[in-house]
């Protein structure tokens, strides 16, 4: 969750890695299956379990021109999976090779915007074994963002808060005389979108998915990211139920069915069964209250309840302006909601702006005692946002994709849940999300996610809260101002307090460039800014690969250096291959403990150790604590070397990076 302002793009950023382009191979490439652009080996036992084998363009056989790896916010390289992807022109093609059966595909790509913004559209023809074509539309109108937060839809605006820092120019325009000329399209961020496609038949492995920008395309480029292949099954059929079609429902999309949708619900509740969403596309464009009820659908490639968003005649009691398609438990100050059960369908909106006081989420409000289990989430603001207080929720097995905010957000007391095995891609805010909005969420955990290229904001973040973990997920390619994991006291955040434990996770070519500050991050990032932070923070198990500056950050805001801490953070048995920087970079005031913390291809000094910048004769405000088996280090010797401890000031404001090698096996 990004509430602060969005800022520069690319100020020293050639250091990280410049724009390559290159004519790739047209040989035929066997299939190399990667799991966020690695190795599978690299990241076993961790991240979400899923259907669908990921395949990179770049890896593919393809006449296109190769781009990256950049991590240079505001490029198109940036925000590609594994900072690569591919360009096509008319008459150029991608060709994967299925490393599997499959009979299904998702293409993550992009195509420019229109000139004025609101996207177009392009087609791209789809063959297997040169065969069976059929021609996806591919559009802009959900990517394509420009401008400070809460961002436009306009390439052609000026500035949304003029009185805002801005580094491009080092000034405050409003403040700045002359005022400086602000160039457009400003800041443009959040270029890519998926499509799903059903092959029409069973290809065996071996088969060639051939996709094909055809000659006299209207899009200039077309650039391809990857593609997912799967064996999709039989669809779920559930013959005892309260069948949407038998109270009206339109499965061809034509009709409004939401008012069907209640009727069945209804019945359901009556008669206690179950509502049955059969194959088809239904079309729902607002929210459909739910309580006490089971709602199935035949599996998220057959079961496909779409909406548009509808202004409202005056914003809703909750600030809304804007309602559209989304399951929503009753809100927690009415009572909230319990025994939702929520499985195998698409939820596909056409939100394609950011208003944070909109409800256009796929799930909202509050349920208690309830799973969402299977669901696939596209194009709304939020894929899932709890308000709670609310208890015992399981959210399993979804996809969610493609969002204008956050993928999944805990809000305000929701306690004793769990979130797992879910897969979350093309975010613009924080993937996951546990938000102590006043309330502390307690007793949750976030485990076996994965989560990939948030384009705005955090992997996994968790504001504030009580006695929560964070386990086993694997998060990779955070774009600008987050990292892969963050612990921040923002927001009005209630303190963290008992424990907070990151345990096993695996984040990769994060350590992001947080715009604001002209600083790097952390691939972990941990930041006291409303607060001090003082619980039994549990750093353990974690692997944090190919970081683009530091592998760990801990610091606070420079207006609040003097009155807040972080204090008695535990970091143990970790590995670290590849920092940009440092392994540690402490700006902040108090200290942490290191064991068994093993890194290598370090890019700068081991502790980049500025406290809160008073370099005192005593040393830093921020004491590291050497607990043994600290080994292994980088370019300027061991990382934990004995002369920077336990304070000693190293402090290197922004040193310069140096880029790591790939990560390899340990």
């Amino acid at each position: 969750m990004a509430v602060a302002s969005a800022t520069v793009a690319a100020v020293g950023l050639s250091l990280v890695g410049s724009a390559g382009t290159a004519q790739a191979s047209t040989t035929s490439a066997a299939p190399v299956v990667t799991r966020a652009a690695l190795d599978p080996a690299l990241v076993a036992g961790r991240g979400a379990s899923v259907n669908f084998l990921e395949q990179e363009a770049e890896n593919a056989a393809t006449n296109g021109t190769l781009i990256g790896p950049d991590r240079t916010a505001y490029s198109l390289p940036a925000e590609a999976s594994g900072r690569k992807a591919v360009k096509l022109t008319g008459g150029q093609y991608v060709e994967f090779t299925l490393p599997a059966a499959a009979n299904a595909i998702t293409v993550r790509y992009s195509i420019p915007d229109a000139p004025n913004g609101g996207g177009i559209t392009a087609p791209l023809n789809v063959t297997v074994n040169g065969k069976n074509k059929q021609v996806m539309t591919l559009t802009s109108e959900f990517s394509w963002l420009y401008n400070q937060y809460p961002f436009s839809n306009d390439p052609t605006a000026g500035l949304l808060h003029e009185d805002w820092w801005i580094t491009e120019c080092a000034c405050v325009p409003a403040f700045t005389d002359p005022k400086p000329v602000i160039a457009t399209p400003f800041r443009p961020m959040h270029f890519y979108d998926e499509q799903r496609l059903l092959l029409g038949k069973t290809y065996k492995a071996g088969d060639k998915v051939r996709l094909t920008v055809p000659a006299g395309s209207n899009a200039a480029w077309t650039v391809i990211d990857l593609l997912d292949s799967e064996l999709v099954g039989k669809p779920h059929v559930r013959l005892v139920a309260s069948n949407v079609l038998a109270f009206g429902a339109d499965p061809t999309g034509r009709r409004e069915s939401a008012d069907a949708f209640d009727r069945a619900i209804a019945f359901a509740k009556k008669w206690h069964l179950k509502v049955y969403v059969p194959p088809g596309v239904y079309q729902v464009n607002r929210h459909i209250i739910v309580d006490d009820v089971t709602i199935e659908g035949a599996g998220n490639w057959y079961t496909v309840i779409k909406g548009s968003e509808v202004a409202l005649s005056e914003p809703a009691e909750d600030g809304s302006v804007h309602t559209g398609v989304g399951f929503y438990g009753r809100y927690a100050e009415d009572g909230g909601s319990s025994d939702v059960h929520l499985s195998g369908f698409t939820i596909q909106g056409d939100v394609s702006e950011r208003i944070d006081t909109d409800q256009v989420n796929g799930i909202g409000g509050a349920m208690s005692d309830s799973t969402i289990d299977g669901l696939y989430i596209r194009h709304t603001k939020v894929g899932m946002w709890f308000d709670g207080p609310m208890d015992n929720i399981k959210v399993t097995n979804n996809i969610i994709v493609d969002q204008m905010a956050d993928a999944l957000n805990f809000r305000k007391g929701v306690t004793n849940s769990l979130v797992s095995n879910n897969f979350i891609r093309n975010t613009g805010d924080d993937g996951l999300a546990m938000w102590s909005d006043g309330v502390a969420d307690a007793n949750n955990v976030y485990d076996h996610n994965t989560v990939q290229t948030p384009s705005l904001a955090n992997g996994i973040a968790i504001y504030g809260g009580t006695n929560n973990t964070v386990s086993n997920n694997l998060v990779a390619d955070p774009i600008r101002e987050g990292s892969g994991l963050h612990a921040g006291s923002r927001f009005g955040a209630t303190a963290f307090d008992g424990y907070l434990k990151f345990t096993n996770n695996t984040v990769v070519r994060a350590g992001t460039y947080e715009l604001n500050w002209n600083i790097g991050l952390g691939a972990i990032w941990i930041y006291a800014l409303d607060k001090t932070i003082d619980a039994d923070i549990q750093v353990t198990g974690d692997h944090y690969l190919d970081s683009t500056y530091n592998a760990i950050m801990m610091v606070s805001e420079w207006g609040v250096k003097d009155l807040v801490q972080i204090r008695g953070v535990k970091f143990k048995d970790l590995r670290i291959d590849g920092t940009g920087t440092s392994v540690l970079s402490g700006r902040v005031e108090g200290g942490a403990s290191f064991e068994n913390v093993d890194a290598r291809n370090v890019g700068a000094v081991g502790i980049n150790n500025c406290g809160s910048f008073h370099f005192t004769p005593a040393g830093s405000e921020f004491v590291v604590t050497d607990l043994g088996g600290n080994d292994g280090g980088g370019t300027t010797g061991p990382w934990m070397a004995s002369w920077e401890l336990p304070n000693t000031i190293t402090c290197d404001d922004r040193p310069p990076v140096v880029v790591p090698p790939a990560p390899s096996a340990w």
